[in-house]
């Protein structure tokens, strides 16, 4: 099979140099005059989504071999949302995105890899990852872990992260005692994968289904199981052919396969934080999605499959039912999926879903008879986001829908929190976390702390919390999010005090606070910013370089 880039470091008497380095790690003439493909590992020991990726990684050299290749695998870091939740760590996530991709980047072009495999599995790896394959534009195709099983406790009640998360609230209102807290401790998180519902990490996984650039049930099927090793040798030799082929991530990655990834993700409700990395994917691929797509996605898109946080169906249910390619087979009886956007399978979305179909209604509701006409995502506007912002509505209580309350303001994350445990918070208030954004926090925290302490005290169908940071997948209740522009950026969340109303309208898309144009300049002019909280290291860099959350938090 012809190389394409490894010709330039491997070949002829000027590679000689290459070659003597290679002879040194043991690889024959013959290994190297076959392409090389790049395995991109991100297994670690510290995130349960990534402990096993060893396995993946060892299928897919497989495949590679298999398929006349040589596999030359190196790492990528990951980091553990759910471990870096709740104090400072919680500002790396984010900007590991780019750090991921800029490291794909630099080992495959110093390199002169011919193609990519890549094998993420948690919230930021999976954008990270895609994102260095739309810039690199070399053959590439993205093999996950898996989703982990949900727990279950005695009496039958399925668990994941979330539960635990809520737990603790519980706990700290007292109204579970330290057995029952640390009972959910041990079954929440049974196993090794991503998290059990369609929180970030799965979100992006089957999104990356969506794209066309995973395989089909990439986003389902679970970790530690025999079809998730098979995926992984089928995509160690399906990248050969697509490199035979010349497919490249953005022949698949159009603005079609993008429309689809946002159709898709309208259907199953997938995190708020798909509204910050497609945008930084299709930047990568020199496109431009935005806020008003995913609101247009929302409102043509019946939302068909509810899964945790928004319903009880987990990863394994919907895998069961059909997966995403049963999603898509829904929503292409209504035209609402382009078939004929290419895919890394070397055929096209519509060949991949012919056969697709559904096994249980409940976990995928047919078309026609929906969870509800709207997509899970809904993009706000009003004084208070004139750039937008983002919640997840299927996961709010009716109730919360539409609701004014009195602002409660706090600076910071660990402040609101410390206010809500001392139970500060009263029924109707809106709380005001600010200064959490891409450039303010920097890194702009996930708020699944507030938001799980709230529902597991009982108030997420009394309160709301609005920021200017985001929220994990697991979040539920009214949190309304990426709040653009941020504070640090003079955005009107930096203006609102103690007591001021605000008014969220969610089904009319509308987010603002009760104060005049004059009262709001009045304030402008007064506003004095906190000192920037990091001022050396790569946060510091980060937070210079970052743009606003509506845009996809992306450097420039």
């Amino acid at each position: 099979m012809s190389r394409t880039n490894s010709t330039r470091v491997m070949d002829g008497a000027s590679g000689a140099s290459t070659r003597s380095l290679f002879y040194g790690m043991g690889y024959t003439r013959a290994e190297m005059e076959k392409p090389l493909v790049g395995v991109v590992n991100s297994q670690n020991d510290i995130v349960p989504g990534h402990m096993l990726l060893d396995r993946i990684a060892s299928a897919v050299r497989d495949g590679v071999l298999m398929s006349g290749g040589t596999p030359l695998e190196f790492p990528a870091i990951a980091i553990c949302d759910g471990i870096a939740m709740g104090h400072d760590g919680m500002k790396f996530p984010l900007a590991s995105r780019e750090l991921i991709c800029d490291s794909v980047e630099a080992m495959a072009m110093a390199h002169q890899l011919d193609a990519l495999v890549l094998i993420p599995n948690c919230d930021k790896i999976v954008p990270g990852m895609l994102m260095a394959a739309a810039r690199l534009n070399i053959p590439a195709i993205l093999i996950s872990g898996g989703p982990m099983r949900a727990g279950r406790l005695e009496d039958g009640r399925s668990l994941d992260f979330n539960s635990i998360m809520e737990a603790i609230g519980a706990h700290r209102a007292g109204k579970l005692n330290d057995d029952e807290l640390e009972g959910i401790a041990v079954e929440s998180c049974p196993g090794c994968g991503s998290c059990a519902g369609m929180f970030t990490a799965n979100s992006m996984n089957c999104l990356t289904e969506a794209l066309g650039m995973g395989l089909p049930y990439n986003g389902t099927a679970l970790c530690d199981t025999g079809e998730r090793i098979r995926m992984a040798k089928t995509a160690g030799i399906k990248i050969m052919e697509l490199l035979k082929n010349n497919l490249r991530p953005r022949d698949i990655m159009t603005d079609k396969a993008f429309q689809n990834a946002i159709t898709v993700d309208m259907a199953m409700a997938g995190s708020t934080n798909t509204v910050l990395h497609l945008p930084a994917i299709a930047h990568e691929a020199g496109l431009k999605l935005e806020l008003p797509d995913f609101d247009k996605a929302s409102a043509r898109t019946p939302y068909l499959a509810k899964i945790s946080p928004s319903g009880d169906h987990h990863m394994e249910d919907l895998h069961n039912a059909g997966g995403i390619p049963a999603v898509m087979k829904e929503l292409s009886k209504k035209g609402l999926i382009a078939t004929d956007t290419p895919t890394v399978t070397g055929g096209t979305i519509g060949e991949n879903i012919a056969h697709a179909k559904v096994t249980d209604t409940e976990v995928i509701r047919p078309i026609e008879n929906p969870y509800r006409d709207k997509g899970g995502l809904a993009i706000l506007y009003g004084n208070l986001a004139t750039d937008g912002a983002v919640v997840k509505e299927s996961a709010v209580a009716p109730e919360m829908l539409r609701h004014s309350g009195p602002a409660v303001v706090f600076d910071s994350e660990d402040e609101a929190i410390t206010a809500i445990l001392g139970k500060k918070i009263n029924k109707g208030d809106v709380i005001v976390i600010r200064y959490e954004g891409p450039k303010g926090g920097p890194g702009m925290r996930e708020m699944l702390g507030p938001t799980s302490t709230i529902a597991g005290m009982g108030m997420d169908k009394d309160v709301a919390l609005l920021t200017d940071g985001r929220f994990s997948g697991a979040s539920r209740g009214a949190s309304i999010g990426h709040i653009s522009p941020e504070a640090l950026a003079g955005g009107t969340i930096a203006l609102i005090k103690d007591g001021d109303i605000i008014d969220i309208d969610i089904p009319g898309r509308s987010l603002s606070v009760r104060l005049t144009d004059d009262e709001l300049e009045a304030r402008r002019t007064a506003l004095k910013h906190p000192e920037p909280r990091v001022k050396t290291g790569y946060l510091a860099r980060y937070a210079r370089l970052v743009t606003s959350a509506n845009t996809g938090a992306v450097l420039e």
